[in-house]
């Protein structure tokens, strides 16, 4: 059966208000940490000519640009944005099923879809789990837009978003042509990419061109998936462990998506009305893992705890390409728990600098995750990252980094 089909993907839950492209939001009104003050100009993109519009004015202007998503992975400054933030609102998907499988021929292969940066994540998901896509499932509730996911090549329980990336389009700033980068010119690693990379290009030492948008502005993504009813090897032992089943095994998708979403909603990580969870719920009002779980040369993890977590460092790509697989162990290095980690330096769930009232504390859940309980400033939170990083620091030796990109501020 052959079969090329435009269709919207069902629209998720957003963090902030539909807004227009008159209005002049606050950040805190674009970002799911709800702080941030105040944008210079804002303008929502509905077609791919007016992003690359938007952002080539900005350029030509020397205007600083914000490029934001879902606004999940970012916190920024109290005094605001003085430039402009170009916000893609487009949904949708184009899934091209030519090489699924043939009754006659007797053969399988894949979908290609191809989606819109604006596209939100977990809406994506829902629908790629719905239709037996498999590569995504574990990757539920991960709030934001496809346009980021491969920025940071974002990823949870065991399952990265590069493992089904065949290409992205972009918008070259630097060129300003539009251009189209494979996967193996995207260079993914842990939570990284090239398009990560580029947002710190130089035009002399220390003066970062780009920042806080990289270089390249995803226009969109296209995915190469496999057909079927049954997941990816599930790659993390506490989801096979709710699935009861083995590491490096497959389960139903629906059944790893069901899983996954609940095992997230106990650690407070998804947005406010997402799961049936109350409104408003402070655990959720954070940006996800603030910290990145530190990967370390093998010797460096020896010198741990003994209890300390430590996870195997896989390629960021499968092994193989004739079915589904996990990447490639690397024996030199080895990933820890930020969490743990946190926790064993003395912070424990729901800390705050000054006690229980802080307007900025870890979640009461999961202390990678640090919250505004309703009133805090992009101060509080910056002042509580720093607490928690320079905590971890003294007591392992280890250096925390920052996940969320960080505009107008620094730790």
């Amino acid at each position: 059966m052959s079969q090329t089909a435009a269709k919207p993907a069902a629209g998720g839950a957003l963090p902030h208000p539909a807004l227009g492209p008159d209005a002049a939001p606050n950040l805190s009104d674009l970002t799911t940490l709800r702080v941030g003050g105040p944008v210079d100009r804002y303008v929502e993109a509905t077609t791919e000519a007016e992003l690359i519009d938007a952002v080539r004015s900005a350029d030509d202007a020397e205007v600083p640009l914000l490029v934001v998503g879902g606004g999940s992975n970012l916190l920024v400054s109290d005094a605001g944005f003085d430039g402009l933030v170009v916000r893609d609102v487009r949904q949708g998907l184009e899934a091209d099923l030519s090489a699924s499988c043939d009754v006659e021929e007797g053969a399988c292969g894949g979908a290609t879809i191809t989606l819109p940066a604006g596209q939100d994540w977990d809406a994506f998901v829902a629908q790629a789990v719905a239709n037996e896509w498999v590569g995504v499932e574990a990757l539920s509730g991960i709030p934001g837009t496809m346009g980021a996911a491969p920025v940071q090549n974002i990823g949870a329980y065991g399952q990265e978003v590069s493992g089904v990336v065949a290409a992205v389009r972009v918008w070259d700033r630097d060129t300003g042509r539009r251009r189209t980068l494979t996967l193996s010119e995207l260079g993914f690693g842990y939570r990284t990419s090239l398009l990560k990379r580029s947002m710190r290009g130089d035009r002399a030492a220390g003066e970062d061109i780009w920042y806080p948008t990289p270089r390249y502005v995803v226009l969109d993504v296209r995915l190469q998936m496999r057909m079927g009813s049954l997941s990816a090897p599930v790659g993390y032992a506490e989801l096979a462990r709710r699935l009861d089943v083995e590491v490096g095994t497959r389960a139903p998708s629906t059944e790893v998506r069901d899983a996954v979403l609940e095992l997230r909603a106990g650690k407070g990580m998804l947005l406010d009305g997402v799961g049936g969870a109350p409104t408003p719920d402070h655990d959720r009002w954070s940006a996800g893992s603030f910290f990145t779980n530190p990967v370390v040369p093998a010797e460096e993890a020896a010198a741990l705890p003994d209890d300390a977590p430590r996870f195997p460092v896989r390629s960021a790509t499968p092994t193989t390409t004739t079915g589904p697989a996990l990447g490639e162990v690397d024996p030199r290095w080895v990933k820890t728990s930020a969490a743990w980690l946190i926790e064993h330096a003395g912070f424990t769930k729901g800390f705050g600098l000054a006690g229980e009232h802080s307007p900025a504390r870890l979640s009461t859940r999961h202390t990678l995750a640090l919250t505004n309980r309703g009133g805090a400033t992009a101060q509080d939170l910056v002042a509580l990252a720093r607490a928690v990083r320079d905590g971890v620091r003294d007591e392992f030796g280890v250096e925390l980094e920052p996940e969320p990109v960080l505009v107008g501020l620094a730790l």
